[in-house]
């Protein structure tokens, strides 16, 4: 490709020449991957707005406290104790998205991705609907300020705000639960101004996003463009344009009636510009697969149109890869995808059986710091303890008590001896462990100690205990 045609990938197709921001009108989009898009989207969107309000055994579906560092996903709660647990998810996601993307490019982006969600199936169709189709977007931004642009004008502005300010009290739910949001709400704002502020805050970061920055979210933003350069090779599977078809020996030529172009030796492409009219993102996907593309599949159904217009065949711009376009080579399951699909194999292994082992309730007994160990009657050595538990279920444990597991002794609290750790509740005390110097095998001991409800042993921890140093 000569030097001319790659200064594309010198500047992004939202910059002009002069450096300034080149607004995009994308022509509305048609066809079968944007019906199917769609029905994609409206599940994923329902799915976003109900996810806060379904519960599972009490428990949110989805949660994201970071402030009270609590999380629940699909119904399971985690703490901060769990965060091992969190942390390969956050993982396991990472190495599926990775897998897909070295199998079918930016996928996710184009068919899954929030933004892209909010953008063309919530916004774009907003405007489409308002300001009319790419031709009549382009006048009505040129136009002067009459009554109709300022009426066109102030109706989506205000409905963008209004969506913007229901995407930001969903977000809230996320954060800090939909039963509190809901007890804001039934309030009023007035009695939580923090929070209507919090919520205010959101919503022009929401609106800032879809009503001004728009697709420059996924091309100067998102980090997923980048990762995408590293991970796709000739044999991932990408929306791509057929070159070797479209541009035949001759290149590109308009379409012209009757005339016969393979043996004029010119490709099926027409050169129309409906591809670069209708993507999301300012690119020509003729040049090739480039850091904006979405692999939203505006093209490819646009393409098809134009195609079965001039009876050509259709999948000009398809799912392919670099080595079915030139080699005619189909989609392998290759060493690569093997690796990755291993590694998430075993992963997705160790996160459920670490789920099977994880209890109900977490305790952590430690010797209070700075205290040494005090000599009692009848050669009585006594420690002191802070103990902390962590009921993760929906339901309270009652007549909790400690019994020492390891060595023959007792185990004193200072409250009171049986106590109750409600449910999704952090319970804190001091205890005292009891042991006779003679059970003892130095200055330094490891003791297990059992939490009981009632006579039902529910977890068992080992801490330190301290004694005399014993001379030989």
């Amino acid at each position: 490709m000569s030097q001319e045609k790659e200064q594309f990938r010198d500047s992004i197709g939202t910059i002009n020449e002069d450096g300034k921001r080149a607004w995009l009108y994308p022509k509305k989009p048609s066809g079968r991957f944007y019906q199917y898009r769609k029905y994609v989207s409206y599940l994923l969107l329902a799915l976003l707005f109900a996810a806060p309000f379904v519960k599972i055994n009490g428990n949110q579906f989805l949660m994201f406290n970071v402030l009270e560092r609590r999380f629940n996903i699909f119904g399971l709660p985690f703490w901060p104790q769990d965060f091992y647990l969190f942390v390969i998810l956050m993982i396991i996601g990472v190495v599926f998205i990775s897998l897909f993307t070295v199998a079918f490019g930016r996928i996710f982006c184009g068919w899954m991705c929030p933004q892209t969600i909010f953008m063309e199936m919530v916004f774009r169709r907003i405007e489409y609907w308002i300001d009319g189709d790419r031709g009549a977007q382009i006048k009505l931004d040129r136009q002067e300020w009459n009554g109709e642009k300022i009426r066109k004008r102030v109706l989506k502005w205000f409905i963008f705000f209004i969506i913007s300010f229901l995407i930001a009290n969903i977000f809230l739910a996320y954060l800090i639960g939909s039963d509190r949001l809901i007890q804001y709400i039934m309030d009023g704002p007035m009695r939580h101004v923090s929070i209507m502020v919090s919520l205010l805050i959101f919503t022009a970061v929401f609106y800032f996003i879809f009503a001004w920055f728009r697709e420059q979210v996924c091309i100067i933003a998102c980090p997923y463009g980048r990762m995408q350069s590293v991970l796709l090779d000739n044999k991932s599977i990408v929306v791509a344009y057929d070159y070797k078809r479209g541009e035949a020996e001759n290149g590109r030529k308009k379409w012209r009636k009757n005339e016969d172009r393979k043996e004029l030796g010119f490709g099926d492409c027409i050169d129309c510009f409906q591809c670069v009219n209708v993507c999301p993102t300012g690119i020509d996907i003729r040049n090739g697969t480039q850091l904006e593309c979405v692999n939203c599949t505006a093209c490819i159904d646009e393409c098809d149109t134009i195609m079965e217009k001039v009876n050509l065949p259709k999948g000009l711009i398809r799912y392919a890869s670099e080595d079915e376009i030139v080699k005619k080579e189909k989609f392998k399951f290759t060493p690569r995808l093997k690796g990755y699909t291993a590694v998430l194999t075993i992963l997705t292994g160790i996160l459920i059986g670490m789920l099977f082992l994880r209890n109900d309730l977490e305790a952590n007994i430690l010797r209070l710091p700075g205290q040494l160990y005090e000599h009692k009657e009848d050669n009585i050595i006594s420690n002191v303890y802070t103990f902390k538990l962590v009921n993760k279920t929906t339901k309270d444990v009652e007549d909790v008590n400690f019994k020492l597991l390891s060595h023959k002794g007792t185990i004193k609290l200072v409250s009171h001896q049986d106590f109750i750790v409600p449910a999704k509740e952090l319970a804190e005390g001091t205890l005292f462990v009891e042991i006779n110097n003679s059970a003892l095998t130095g200055d330094k001991n490891k003791i297990k100690i059992g939490v009981y409800s009632g006579e039902e042993l529910i977890e068992t921890t080992t801490t330190a205990f301290m004694g005399p140093r014993s001379y030989k």
